[in-house]
């Protein structure tokens, strides 16, 4: 019985092994134009994954850590871009599915610590690729047939963008998707905030939708499956290869777009700011239904206690149930959704529109057509992009760093919830007028909402193993009040926070 046991356990891991095998020579193959920089494999919306494929229970985002030391994840998964190095450690990449995780391991450890070797082995079959190519282009040089065929290759489709190009079209999507999601999470809350609400904080709202469209995005094996150059998606049939899966996410997540999509606008329509703002609020008893203007009935300590356990409870529980929710659409909608075409014109359009209509915001913040314009919208505008890419380098830089505690999401959450603690304390006492407070409230509702995300985190707490999980997502609720009690309960509990002069 021992003897079969082992031999089980040892066709257990020669299977898995042939499985990552597998997926690594799929995302070679799948792409040659992306050459991966430095850090980007930190970014979690990168290294996540698709959510519903977490059925095996193994920490993935730890062990794509403590694999990817070395400074390229992925030199051939790509067709179109030379990715920059270190895009692995976005964990929305990186993560992978969230609805394999159920016996409670976790997987993105796992998986940070298995990309590592496949990164090693795949940056040494690029060292040998470039050596073959330099050396038959030598060859061709000193029979005189290196001129013409050299500036032919060169112009060809098969000539990936320049590291330069890569990194400018990857912060142009995240500055432009930075708009979409500020003004997505700023509609959505006023659309939400109305008498006799069942939910009196709205942006949990924002929140439970950015995590959908980050688990829908994790999930999806058909947007982007032209980069991908597969023509059968997990077998054929009605299953989902585990394998062919791993080799989609690692084309997927050298593409900008899709870095765009998942750390810009996921990340910018979920805000962890505001969550532990309005967490502090439900604990100082300033969370107040729209109805009953800025005043709240008198109540207990022990009460407070338990309207900041619902705040919390709430936002999780709807964040995670949206990210898993968002990856069983894309399964389900899998037979209709559409292949999205990649025209030459995209990428530079994109640059195009990213810095020209930052540039619209901030002409539109100094001579707005309707002074209420600057609250409402503009200022937010002209500070979303700020926020978004600082929380992207912030990713690239510090995620990697501990396998089990993804420090860049963790760093950006904690500034951004001091950033607008001090923000709203500004803005709640009588000064500045109504230029000041507008401001003030551009950078809650731009730099901090786009600074701090829900989207990445639910989707490293559900990557990260079952105890990493819990402490992660611990520290980051308690360091979070930690830093707003202080600085919000100064104000509140003494001489108490006054009327907005901007609504």
């Amino acid at each position: 019985m021992a003897s079969t046991n082992r031999r089980l356990a040892e066709d257990g891991k020669a299977e898995e092994t042939t499985q990552v095998e597998a997926a690594t020579t799929a995302s070679v193959d799948a792409s040659h134009h992306h050459d991966v920089t430095e850090g980007w494999a930190n970014l979690d919306e990168l290294a996540a994954g698709p959510p519903v494929e977490n059925v095996a229970g193994r920490a993935r985002l730890e062990r794509v850590r403590s694999e990817k030391r070395q400074p390229r994840p992925s030199d051939d998964a790509s067709e179109r871009y030379d990715v920059p190095e270190g895009w692995g450690n976005l964990d929305e990449l990186a993560a992978g599915p969230p609805v394999e995780n159920v016996a409670g391991t976790g997987r993105l450890e796992h998986l940070r610590s298995e990309q590592q070797q496949q990164q090693q082995q795949q940056q040494q079959q690029h060292q040998q690729q470039q050596q073959h190519q330099q050396h038959q282009q030598d060859q061709r040089e000193r029979l005189g047939e290196g001129g013409e065929s050299l500036s032919t290759e060169a112009k060809g489709d098969g000539v990936p963008f320049s590291k330069l190009r890569t990194d400018l079209y990857t912060v142009s999507y995240l500055i432009f998707f930075s708009f979409f999601g500020t003004l997505a999470r700023i509609g959505l809350t006023n659309l939400t905030t109305y008498p006799n609400a069942p939910v009196i904080f709205p942006t949990v709202w924002a929140n439970f939708g950015g995590s959908l469209v980050m688990g829908f995005l994790a999930e999806d094996r058909m947007l982007f499956r032209r980069e991908w150059d597969a023509p059968i998606l997990g077998g054929g049939g009605g299953g989902r290869d585990p394998a062919a899966g791993r080799a989609h996410l690692a084309a997927k997540k050298t593409i900008p777009l899709y870095i765009g999509l998942a750390t810009g606008f996921c990340g910018s329509f979920t805000s962890f700011s505001s969550f532990i703002r309005d967490t502090f609020l439900a604990l100082s008893n300033d969370l107040v239904a729209p109805e009953f203007g800025t005043d709240a009935v008198s109540r207990n300590g022990g009460y407070s206690f338990m309207a900041m356990l619902a705040v919390i409870i709430a936002t999780v529980a709807l964040s995670l149930s949206g990210l898993y929710l968002g990856a069983h659409l894309a399964i389900a909608s899998e037979p209709w959704t559409p292949t999205l075409p990649f025209p030459a014109f995209l990428d530079p359009l994109a640059v195009f529109l990213a810095w020209g209509c930052w540039l619209g915001a901030v002409l539109l913040s100094v001579w707005p057509p309707d002074d209420d314009w600057r609250g409402r919208a503009t200022f937010a505008l002209v500070f979303a992009p700020l926020g978004c890419l600082l929380r992207f380098y912030l990713a690239l830089r510090l995620n990697g760093k501990l396998a089990s505690f993804p420090l860049g999401t963790f760093a950006a959450n904690m500034f951004g919830t001091a950033v607008l603690g001090m923000s709203w304390d500004l803005a709640n006492v009588p000064l500045g007028g109504l230029l000041g407070c507008q401001l003030l409230q551009g950078v809650e509702d731009g730099f901090c909402g786009c600074l701090t995300t829900v989207s990445t985190w639910v989707v490293e707490l559900s990557s990260l193993g079952r105890r990493h999980a819990y402490v992660y997502g611990t520290a980051s609720v308690v360091g979070a009040m930690a830093l707003m009690i202080p600085i919000m309960g100064g104000l509140g509990w003494t001489d108490g926070f006054h009327a907005l002069s901007c609504h």
